[in-house]
């Protein structure tokens, strides 16, 4: 962005690869099994979490899971579950770990862009931007029943606030304020 533009409030003041993320990646359309899959892992990740947090190990959580290849995931088996606690580089929440692995088997039992096609059916018919990010809601009619369909295809670490928030980094929802260049260009 140049330096005239405006960005989300969340997206000020922040280091640059926060605002990296914010610019060039959050609220693009992701249509895509494995990219999809990498989110949704992702944001399990970051529950009771910043995203921050998530964000600035992304790279070490790419390498450790196999760049989020869910074929490779979902043979994780108690050696790897051990290598992935014992690594700092990530978080080490065995719970969060071993959902990451159902989660692969889950994306595979989906079959070819199955994810894709389960998560983008969820799309609300109509939004709005919101003039500020207090007007964000944190869940929605749709994400309450994206949940409830992931649970439905054994996806775990997965309730209606997760699902928002992966419907928002995924483009299913634009929520950039108002003003937002990054939001203006997906208006576009």
């Amino acid at each position: 962005m140049s330096s005239n533009e405006t960005r989300c409030n969340w997206a000020l003041d922040v280091p640059e690869a926060y605002a990296n993320y914010h610019d060039s990646e959050w609220g693009i359309e992701v249509r895509d099994d494995r990219a999809l899959y990498e989110r949704i892992c992702l944001e399990g990740f970051q529950a009771g979490l910043s995203w921050w947090t998530i964000l600035s190990r992304r790279e070490a959580f790419r390498e450790l899971f196999a760049n989020f290849d869910p074929e490779v995931v979902s043979t994780f088996d108690a050696e790897a579950i051990a290598r992935l606690r014992g690594d700092n580089r990530i978080i080490r929440h065995e719970g969060k770990i071993r959902s990451a692995i159902g989660n692969a088997a889950a994306t595979l039992a989906l079959g070819t862009d199955g994810l894709t096609r389960l998560v983008w059916s969820h799309q609300p018919e109509t939004q709005s931007r919101p003039a500020t990010g207090d007007q964000i809601p944190t869940q929605t009619t749709e994400s309450v029943a994206l949940a409830k369909a992931l649970k439905a295809a054994n996806f775990t670490f997965i309730g209606p606030t997760t699902a928002y928030a992966l419907m928002q980094a995924c483009g299913l929802v634009n929520d950039h304020a108002l003003g937002c260049a990054a939001g203006d260009r997906l208006d576009g």
